[in-house]
């Protein structure tokens, strides 16, 4: 047996079991679990099953057998107290017998909400929460934000050049980016359980809006359009929406959609930001230059009029994608 790893270097391990699953689980939460015996050795681990199916926990313990009693089970999410699809994680682990439950973070979901430790502490069962919370809690950000507001996390995807065009003045855009930046495009679509963009990107560049990897994912992102869409468009199947961003968001979020991707144009953009409805930006940087004022904005309209109106937030990554700057904003 080898050294004994600790509990964050073991959550970073659920973290990573339960990103295997991110595109299938919605609108549930894409949890990893791992259980192990007192002595340190790895009984079982799993990964939430598609709705329906079993939780995280329930796929380790039964990986782990009767050999979980008096173990510990590491979980990147607070066990789920009610019952759903399925039944109560928290009675699982009971009737398992584990001594020891390690926790990534607390669940919002008003359903759970810090009941599923008070019962497992109640029981007498060793509760352990915050292990690598910023990491799960990234992991697991669109799921968290629906839970805590009942909205999508929305996420804007732009591309532009290095002086922050987006668009020819004869209207063309394909291609600012390399081939690796547009793939990396094509991830983000396979990880969002929607994507919405104007009727205007639609008439001009006339996108699919699916999610083209290898291999294919198991399911596409739903399609909609802020606008009327014209009759033999490549995005179809799709909804054409409209109505204030806030009540948009809201019947999307009723629907259990958790992660919504802005794909734009700069007015679609301009509208989510006014709303102060951003949640993160990723900008796909080019090393190119149009050296004009003529090209298309980032965002239309007028911005902010002094340096205090500036809308600030925080770097959250900067990655190399072939010969392009992949920038990802928290604002």
């Amino acid at each position: 047996m080898g050294a004994i790893r600790d509990d964050a270097d073991l959550m970073r391990e659920a973290i990573a079991l339960g990103e295997t699953v991110r595109r299938s689980t919605a609108p549930n939460p894409w949890v990893g679990a791992i259980v192990l015996a007192d002595d340190g050795e790895i009984l079982g681990v799993g990964a939430t099953e598609q709705p329906g199916g079993r939780h995280a926990e329930i796929v380790a313990l039964d990986a782990a057998g009767d050999r979980a009693r008096g173990g510990t089970v590491i979980v990147t999410l607070e066990p789920c107290s009610h019952h759903g699809r399925t039944g109560p994680c928290t009675d699982a682990l009971l009737a398992a017998g584990v001594a020891r439950v390690v926790v990534g973070v607390v669940d919002p979901d008003p359903l759970v909400a810090g009941e599923g430790r008070r019962l497992l502490e109640e029981a007498g069962i060793e509760v352990v929460v915050g292990v690598e919370a910023d990491a799960v809690a990234e992991s697991l950000a669109p799921y968290l934000h629906h839970r805590r507001t009942g909205r999508p996390q929305v996420v804007v995807k732009m591309a532009a050049t290095l002086d922050g065009r987006t668009a020819a003045p004869d209207g063309s855009s394909q291609w600012i980016t390399g081939p690796e930046a547009r793939a990396d495009v094509h991830r983000l679509r396979a990880n969002a359980d929607a994507i919405v963009v104007g009727a205007g990107t639609v008439r001009s560049d006339d996108p699919r809006l699916t999610a083209r990897l290898d291999p294919p994912p198991q399911r596409q992102p739903l399609r909609f359009v802020l606008g009327e869409i014209p009759p033999g468009a490549a995005c179809l199947p799709a909804e054409s929406i409209g109505g204030p961003i806030e009540d948009i968001l809201d019947d999307l979020g009723g629907r259990g959609i958790l992660q919504l991707l802005v794909e734009g144009g700069s007015t679609v953009v301009k509208s989510f930001l006014d709303a102060g409805l951003v949640d993160r930006f990723v900008l796909y940087l080019a090393p190119a230059l149009f050296g004009g004022d003529d090209g298309s904005p980032l965002v239309t309209g007028p911005g902010a009029g002094t340096m205090e109106e500036l809308r600030r937030g925080r770097f959250v990554s900067v990655d190399q994608l072939g010969e392009d700057l992949r920038v990802e904003v928290e604002p």
